[in-house]
């Protein structure tokens, strides 16, 4: 495994948990309605900006001279 490979891997997970975690806190909102959604909201573009860059290097990584073996 190289050190691309995991790392999206970790990215990928971040971007699993960000997701899971903001829309549990919007679901529950804990904190009363607007601090469980302000968390909520903001896990949620953690989760987008991560996916953003997930993509961004497997497109890097994709194109020409960006084999990772």
């Amino acid at each position: 495994m190289t050190l691309l490979t995991a790392h999206r891997i970790l990215i990928g997970t971040a971007v699993a948990f960000f997701v899971f975690y903001g829309a549990w806190e919007i679901r529950t909102g804990r904190a009363g309605v607007s601090g469980g959604l302000l968390r909520g909201a903001v896990a949620l573009l953690a989760a987008l900006a991560l996916l953003i860059y997930f993509r961004t290097l497997v497109r890097s990584s994709d194109g020409p001279g960006g084999d990772d073996r």
